[in-house]
């Protein structure tokens, strides 16, 4: 029996250890196709709401993808996994599009934040290249794009109840196209008869 319970207890601690691991990629064109938005900046702001958290970036260099200069990544903060994000830190953000404006950050991405310290820069010890080396690669591969002036299409707009007067204005023109479509109609058909 007690033999029973050392081998249960291994097996659910090794299932918790080896739960944040990632399978290890390398930087390529086939990587870079699995993403969408791939860019470089800083975290702007974060909001924490447990599964529904958001992080603004500041971005500074877009390789990939069509966004805004403030942008909207959704992460999970209740996951063990998570990627640790801090106000001010400069990212390599690769992500896919959640929504029309946003994204959700995905702990197994390339994402990776810069460490000032070469020695102490694990990403460039698992994924076999430096910060200052992927830069360089999406710079000389993807090329700068531009960024959107401001988002048109912001989630916020897009359900504005109009004033009573914008109301009143679409209610005279709606009766005004009926009784234009009625009048056109009727004069046809008094031709044809």
């Amino acid at each position: 029996m007690k033999q029973l319970l050392i081998i249960f207890f291994l097996i659910i601690t090794s299932n918790i250890s080896f739960a944040c691991q990632c399978p290890l990629t390398t930087l390529n064109e086939k990587e870079i196709a699995k993403y969408e938005i791939i860019f470089k900046g800083s975290v702007k702001s974060i909001k924490l709401n447990k599964t529904k958290s958001e992080a603004i970036f500041t971005v500074s260099e877009l390789y990939k993808g069509v966004i805004a200069q403030d942008f909207k990544l959704f992460f999970d903060d209740e996951d063990p996994c998570k990627l640790q994000l801090r106000v001010g830190e400069e990212w390599i953000i690769y992500t896919n599009y959640y929504q029309v404006d946003n994204a959700k950050l995905d702990y197994c991405s390339r994402s990776r934040y810069y460490i000032k310290n070469i020695n102490e820069d694990f990403f460039t010890e698992t994924t076999g290249i430096s910060y200052d080396e992927e830069l360089r690669y999406l710079q000389t591969n993807l090329g700068l794009h531009k960024l959107l002036k401001e988002n048109p299409n912001k989630t916020e707009n897009r359900n504005i109840i109009p004033n009573t007067n914008q109301l009143i204005i679409t209610l005279l023109f709606s009766i005004i196209g009926v009784i234009g479509f009625y009048v056109i109609v009727n004069k046809l058909f008094k031709k044809y008869k």
